[in-house]
């Protein structure tokens, strides 16, 4: 019998600086390093965090909230890391 750990995890960042192509770019950076799956949320839009264009599509603004999320046996450690990335954005 197999046992597979799936966590899940979630977190708000308020981005210092708009989700332009470099912070988009160290977030999918971000995001590779890690097995769970990813996804960033903006007002009604989710997509997958391991895509620069999708998240460069969601025009968040200096200023503005998104939410991470993450499922898999690192989520914690990856919603942490790109949290990370996210508020530290210029």
């Amino acid at each position: 019998m197999s046992t597979s750990f799936e966590a899940s995890a979630e977190t708000e960042v308020v981005l210092p600086a708009h989700l332009h192509a470099r912070p988009a770019g160290a977030l999918v950076q971000a995001a590779a390093q890690f097995s769970s799956t990813m996804e960033i949320s903006y007002g009604d839009k989710r997509v997958n965090a391991r895509s620069v264009l999708a998240v460069m599509t969601l025009g968040a603004l200096a200023g503005s909230t998104v939410v991470l999320r993450a499922r898999g046996a690192d989520a914690d450690e990856a919603v942490k890391a790109a949290a990370e990335v996210l508020a530290s954005a210029e």
